[in-house]
Parts: C-alpha cells; structure tokens; sequence
C-alpha cells in the first residue's frame, strides 16, 4: 500500500507519516518498505488519472504487509495504537494456539466430532463415514507434512 492510503487509515497526515518512518529508517528494511520509482510513480499516475499539476513533492513509498504493521508502532495516533495492540492480540493467541500440540489438537476435534455422531439422530451412517474419513485424512496430514509454498508477495532478492 502506499503512504497516501495508510495515512488515511492510520488517521496522520502523509508528511506525519513520512516523518514518522524518516525518525525510524531502521525498522523498515527493503522487504518492509520501498520508494517507488518516476517511472512507476508516472505509471500509477496515469492510471488514476490524477492532475499533473498538483501533488506531492516526493516520490511516494510502498509498504508490504510487515511495514504496515511496523507503522502501528512508530505512528502516534488512536487507531495505530489500536492496531498494535490487535496484533499483538494475534502473536498471543497464535503462539498459545502453535504451543499446544497437534496430537492434542487432533483428540480435541475428534472428540468434538464424535460428540457430533451422537447427537445425530438421522443419517447416523452417512454422518460416520464422512466424520471418519476427515479424521483419516488429519492423520495422514500429521505422517506427511504438507510440501512448502511458493512464497508470495514482495521478494527483495
């Protein structure tokens, strides 16, 4: 996104935020942020059909998705502290949720799925085999990790 847009959600003037990533470069390396280039500044522009007489005295800058959370943290405005705190929310229940282990994770559905069987009282077969082949199919993902995918998004190298 670029610095226009985030200034607009963060609630800061673009010039505030510029500053702002200015005072704090060094939480921003190139896979967090990067400044567009003319050719790609004219190329947007055209495409937005903006005015050619007014705007911005800059070249504006890009930010992946780290240096938008990044900016939560160096921004001083009341949404980016909300922000900050909702991801650091997240981290929380991410790490408790990685911390517990999988086989426990696994008996915890199982155990919900089959609580599951019991309160059906139609089609009770068909609701069996298909609960039974889900908790097949998690067990063979836990003998055969999934392959790595490709990453996506801005890759600097």
């Amino acid at each position: 996104m670029l610095d226009t847009d985030l200034a607009g959600i963060y609630q800061v003037e673009t010039k505030r935020l510029n500053e702002a990533v200015s005072r704090n470069i060094d939480r921003f390396p190139p896979e967090f942020m990067f400044q567009l280039t003319q050719a790609e500044y004219d190329n947007l522009r055209s495409q937005n059909a903006t005015s050619s007489w007014g705007g911005r005295r800059y070249l504006p800058y890009a930010f992946t998705e780290h240096g938008i959370i990044m900016l939560s943290s160096v921004l001083n405005s009341k949404i980016a502290a909300q922000i900050n705190i909702a991801v650091v929310k997240a981290f929380i229940g991410m790490r408790r949720y990685i911390a517990k282990p999988i086989r426990k994770k696994l008996d915890d559905l199982e155990k919900v799925l089959m609580l599951h069987i019991d309160d059906t009282n139609h089609n009770l077969d068909e609701h069996t085999a298909i609960i039974n082949e889900i908790i097949t199919r998690l067990n063979n993902l836990i003998e055969t990790p999934a392959k790595p995918k490709r990453k996506i998004g801005f890759n600097p190298d």
